[in-house]
């Protein structure tokens, strides 16, 4: 093959990778507008919150140890060594299940039936109380997150790679990080056991009964407080995952919130009400903005990346709406 195809083909591979790190965190928009029929703009905060208490369990950091020094005087940083991996994820889950119940019982029991409009406004409010919060709780520098999962580039893959191009060719293989594999696993797990959840289960039909009519649901006997209890916690475990594949990425810092922003142009493409709509969203937005980038960015001056995916999305907006798989509107007056 030539150097060309196999470059091609690279870019392709990694699109694809970093277009199931966008799903991740779209999928967690696409759990509360289907539940509640609102797009929860403190989704990407959510991320961050979850990967800064992992982080800050991991090390065995006091909570709000800034705060407790500044005001009693001490000088109070950690309380132990930390917590293995896996026991302060299951630490965080915790944390996360109970922000969900806090939410629902000073929150989201009090705006029932209210327009959209409102309870997505409640939402940027719950974002910027969150960024807060979690820069009292453990501090505003930048952490690195390590859970164990493998990174950097397959030495195998490589060389296995690298035979392929034509002989005496310049080419030194693929490159392509172990981490956005697992992600990519980790992913496709979620989907599937999201779309049962979802589909083939009392509960699942009851979220997508509260999101169709509040009001009916209440009627027939749905616990509408219930249902918003489960899922914020599940969005609060897809939240966590994907803190952690973006925090062992790029390390856990306030920018990790801005991930929101770039599920946007996915969740268009996918759909808002589609959990594989999500995952197939973020692998167009992924390839598409890499062979941009390859191709279109030297013609340019560069940096498509970062709007290539808006001007997709804006284009879906004009044309469909609804994206690929998400349920058309039909109003009948």
């Amino acid at each position: 093959m030539s150097p060309e195809f196999l470059y091609f083909l690279e870019t392709v591979l990694n699109g694809l990778m970093a277009g199931v790190m966008y799903a991740l965190v779209a999928l967690g928009f696409v759990l509360i507008f289907k539940a509640s029929g609102i797009f929860n703009f403190a989704q990407g905060v959510m991320a961050l919150f979850a990967a800064l208490t992992l982080v800050g369990l991991m090390t065995g950091q006091v909570p709000f140890s800034h705060l407790i020094n500044a005001i009693f005087g001490t000088d109070i940083h950690n309380w132990g060594a930390g917590l293995p991996a896996v026991l302060a994820i299951a630490g965080t889950m915790v944390v996360m299940i109970a922000l969900a119940f806090i939410l629902e019982r000073f929150v989201l029991k009090h705006l029932v039936n209210q327009e959209p409009i409102i309870l997505f406004m409640a939402t940027i409010g719950l974002a910027y109380f969150l960024e807060g919060l979690g820069d009292l709780m453990w501090g505003s520098d930048v952490k690195t997150l390590d859970v164990g999962i493998p990174t950097g580039g397959s030495f195998w893959l490589e060389d296995v790679t690298r035979e392929w191009a034509a002989e005496g060719a310049d080419y030194y293989g693929m490159y392509i990080d172990k981490l956005d594999v697992t992600a990519a696993i980790v992913a496709v797990v979620l989907v599937v056991g999201l779309t049962l959840f979802s589909q083939y289960t009392r509960m699942g039909r009851a979220l997508r009964a509260v999101a169709d009519d509040h009001q009916a649901a209440l009627s027939v006997g749905i616990s509408l407080r219930t249902i918003w209890v489960v899922v914020w916690s599940i969005a609060g475990f897809v939240a966590l995952v994907a803190g952690i594949m973006w925090g062992a990425k790029s390390g856990v810092q306030f920018s990790l919130s801005l991930i929101a922003l770039k599920a946007l142009p996915v969740l268009i493409l996918g759909g808002f009400t589609s959990i594989p709509g999500a995952i197939v969203g973020g692998l167009i937005i992924g390839v598409g903005e890499k062979l941009a980038e390859l191709y279109i960015g030297p013609l340019v001056g560069g940096a498509i990346e970062n709007w290539f995916a808006y001007v997709v999305a804006l284009f879906f907006l004009m044309f469909r709406p609804q994206g690929l798989f998400g349920d058309k509107i039909i109003e009948r007056i």
